[in-house]
């Protein structure tokens, strides 16, 4: 108990810049994903190539490599921000490709004849996604969601190898300091695991008021 009573502040720092990120990044992700969702089910062409090409490209880049591109690369083309920002960009934006491709999953499941009906009552698309198709596909995807934004949170300990702070990053201070590093870790797993079940908790409320009946 002495590594997390000694160290307190340290890792209560650490784990509220963690809740941070996920809680910033979880909320980038899900707009970009549903804009993407509903690029990939447009009837415009070009819509339907760019949300393509988005999630292709995104799903099939490693995160660490992410951060290297917007970390680096977004200032080299003036745009200067915080690092927790451009930590907040990488893992949104990262993340937006798998919530992209639940919730086009979904939407997959509710008939085709829903949307005929809405077109045929002069509904526009827009009207039809987000009146009649989203809110059924809603129910179906609300376990997968949070299964994406626990992954997320996970993913956010990349954050602390740029300089920016979350909870992993607190061992590298209590090493320096001469503590035993596998307590150190034990109580950086804990701090996880307080998240993850936040999260998995949260969801599964959701899920139990919206979701489908099994």
């Amino acid at each position: 108990m002495d590594v997390l009573t000694d160290n307190f502040t340290l890792y209560g720092e650490g784990f509220l810049g963690t809740v941070e990120l996920t809680v910033y990044a979880s909320a980038l992700a899900l707009v970009l994903g549903f804009v993407m969702a509903s690029f990939r089910v447009a009837p415009v062409g070009s819509f339907r190539v760019f949300g393509t090409v988005w999630v292709t490209v995104l799903r099939n880049t490693p995160l660490t490599l992410l951060f290297f591109a917007v970390m680096l690369g977004l200032p080299r083309f003036g745009l200067v921000l915080p690092f927790e920002v451009f930590a907040v960009l990488a893992l949104g934006c990262y993340t937006s490709a798998f919530v992209c491709e639940v919730l086009r999953s979904g939407i997959n499941t509710v008939p085709r004849g829903q949307g005929e009906a809405a077109r045929s009552l002069g509904m526009t698309f827009t009207q039809t996604l987000g009146a009649v198709v989203l809110p059924q596909a809603f129910r179906t995807v609300i376990p997968p969601i949070g299964s994406t934004l626990i992954a997320l949170a996970k993913n956010s300990a990349i954050a602390g190898a740029f300089s920016v702070t979350e909870l992993l990053g607190t061992y590298k201070t209590l090493s320096e300091l001469g503590y035993n590093i596998v307590w150190t870790f034990v109580w950086i797993a804990v701090g996880y695991l307080i998240i993850t079940l936040t999260i998995s908790a949260l969801f599964h409320v959701l899920e139990k008021r919206w979701g489908v009946a099994r």
